[in-house]
């Protein structure tokens, strides 16, 4: 009978080709066939609106061929962000958790830091730079505007734009922004940038007409971006384009698919927002709740230019009167209660979405939340994670105590099993009859090691997911060298844990967390007796060295869940054996590896 060691490594084998096999063969083809046929409705939802039957129609793509040409009074392209910054007249911005500037050309959002976040754990280093402008090694930016019919002599802002401001005119949380144009032909354009304390501007557009005829305009936002930036490259995380729209839900666009598509078009909607995340940062254009939008993924083989954008309605303008619309924009870090603070107060749909919790949604945020919970309580992210894994501990303890209860009585009838296989050795179906009646004579669940560890898969692998995708793991410390939960261990075995001059390969950079957690899986294994085949004695004794080769690289703080949870296992189990009475196998197991073999009798000549 397979022994708790063995439910173990074959638990979790299983369990990640189980997972693995279902993203690949039914997940995947199943999100792409929906993705299609969900492309087909709006398709043809737009030729029944007759929205195709315009090609024409009026579109916010004044910045669409620009992202990455220079504005009026930026000649070239620039070697540094910081030489494309100040190549134009700007206006400041500055709150408790941003800085940046307005461009006056063009007047857009292009330059945006992030002053709580730097680029490495070393707080010297650069702040994290969101936004930057055209001209700059990789422009990122937001633009407003408005559009008008195709044909209508108009004349609007564009990226060439010269906005006036006031001399000491500045952006903060309690001094909006106001930018103004004069078109010359009885239009008063005027922008309004509002910010609060954190990452959320407002951004309001009217339009004065003091002209004899009326006006249609249909207002924009967009965000622009050139080229595909550098990624985590994982399949678990998504970064690129997306958005909520009314009841399609989220919508997830890879950078590559654009590229290959052009142009991605959802069906309007009244309740939805859009744009573009990273891993940790994210820029998304947000409608008031309740004004329909056109929304649209775009890609500009010419420029390399990604663009995320939305059309309003249009907006007319009697003489003498003023159109106005408002909109949001986030752009920021994706702090968790922040995210959700926002989609209550502004009546957001699904704006916690930003997040990628993933397939466990359900565990992975309550897992987020216990986790943080107990961080503002002990002002550690690393003892947080081990109470948290305590608690799920003490939830599976009943389940665990019958699973090891049971093992534990199958040590006990371990001789009777025995004696059935070599009595039945010939015939496996008697074999199995008999070891079926034993089993049901003791009360003894010969599956029931598997249970729990299934169970607590899922809980391993929200924990994975909080610790790679919620900024608040970012940069956190636990105690010693470990100064990011989120990366991994950073030291390694083969440079003597530093001692030695020399970067190991990162196959070699096996650190102390990951040796730890290696031998607590060893010593977990030796707890049972050794399987009788040899070849399983080979595969369990090298499975350590293989886990601790392969979570090397993973987030050190998921390294020390395991670890730690190895370690309640083993003392778990060693306890219920011994109230069982069943003989721990420990160190004999680790006695007969150091126990040298004796010639046997006949081999002396």
């Amino acid at each position: 009978m397979i022994s708790e060691n063995r439910n173990t490594i074959l638990a979790i084998v299983l369990s990640l080709i189980i997972l693995l096999g279902w993203q690949y063969f039914v997940a995947g083809p199943q999100i792409e066939q929906q993705q299609a046929e969900l492309l087909a409705q709006q398709e043809a939802a737009r030729q029944a609106a007759g929205d195709n039957a315009n090609p024409d129609a009026p579109r916010p793509t004044t910045a669409q061929g620009d992202a990455v040409a220079p504005a009026a009074g930026q000649q070239g392209i620039f070697a540094s962000r910081e030489q494309a910054v100040a190549a134009s007249k700007r206006v400041t911005i500055d709150t408790p958790r941003l800085e940046g500037s307005v461009n006056l050309t063009g007047g857009r959002l292009d330059d945006l830091r992030l002053k709580d976040y730097h680029e490495t754990v070393d707080k010297s280093s650069p702040t994290i730079a969101l936004f930057s402008p055209s001209g700059s090694p990789n422009p990122y930016y937001t633009d407003y505007g408005w559009v008008a019919d195709p044909g209508a002599e108009v004349a609007l802002p564009g990226p060439d734009t010269v906005w006036s401001a006031d001399a000491e005119a500045l952006l903060t949380p309690t001094t909006p922004l106001t930018l103004t144009w004069d078109n010359g032909s009885g239009l008063l354009f005027k922008r309004t940038y509002s910010v609060d304390e954190n990452y959320l501007f407002t951004v309001d557009q009217s339009v004065e007409n003091t002209g004899a005829e009326a006006v249609t305009l249909y207002p924009y936002g967009l965000i622009a971006r050139k080229g595909i930036p550098e990624t985590s490259g994982i399949w678990i995380l998504h970064e690129g384009l997306l958005g909520v729209f009314g009841e399609e839900g989220l919508q997830e666009i890879d950078y590559s698919d654009l590229e290959e598509e052009g142009a991605v078009r959802p069906a309007k909607t009244d309740n939805g927002w859009l744009g573009i995340t990273d891993k940790y940062w994210a820029a998304t254009l947000i409608p008031v709740p309740g004004q329909e939008i056109q929304p649209s993924f775009s890609h500009s083989a010419k420029s390399g230019n990604f663009q995320a954008d939305f059309l309003g309605n249009g907006v007319t303008v009697s003489a003498g009167s003023t159109g106005e619309t408002s909109s949001y924009l986030f752009a920021g870090a994706k702090e968790t209660k922040l995210i959700d603070s926002y989609e209550e107060t502004l009546g957001l749909n699904r704006f916690e979405l930003l997040i990628d919790w993933g397939w466990f949604y359900f565990l992975t945020k309550p897992m987020f939340f216990a986790i943080d919970y107990f961080f503002h309580l002990l002002g550690n992210f690393g003892v947080a994670i081990l109470v948290v894994t305590v608690l799920v501990k003490l939830v599976f303890f009943p389940l665990a105590n019958k699973s090891y209860v049971s093992m534990s009585k199958m040590k006990l009838v371990q001789p009777q099993m025995t004696e059935i296989r070599e009595t039945y050795k010939d015939d496996r179906q008697k074999q199995q009859q008999a070891l079926m009646e034993l089993y049901k004579k003791e009360k003894i669940n010969p599956l029931a090691g598997c249970l729990p560890i299934l169970i607590q898969i899922p809980v391993f692998f929200a924990l994975y997911k909080v610790l790679f995708v919620t900024i608040e793991m970012r940069h956190a410390p636990f105690f010693g060298w470990i100064q990011d939960l989120s990366a991994p261990d950073p030291t390694s075995l083969f440079n003597l844990f530093g001692l030695i001059p020399w970067d190991p390969p990162q196959l070699l950079m096996i650190g102390v967390w990951p040796l730890l957690m290696g031998i607590t899986m060893f010593v977990q294994m030796k707890m049972n007796p050794a399987p009788p085949d040899p070849t399983q004695q080979m595969i369990f004794t090298w499975m350590p060295i293989v886990f601790t080769f392969m979570l090397a690289s993973f987030p050190a703080g998921l390294v020390i869940y395991w670890a730690w949870n190895n370690t309640l296992s083993v003392t778990q189990q060693y306890v219920i054996m011994r109230r069982q009475g069943a003989k721990v196998e420990l160190w004999d197991n680790l006695g007969a590896m150091f126990k040298r073999k004796k010639p046997a009798p006949d081999d002396k000549n």
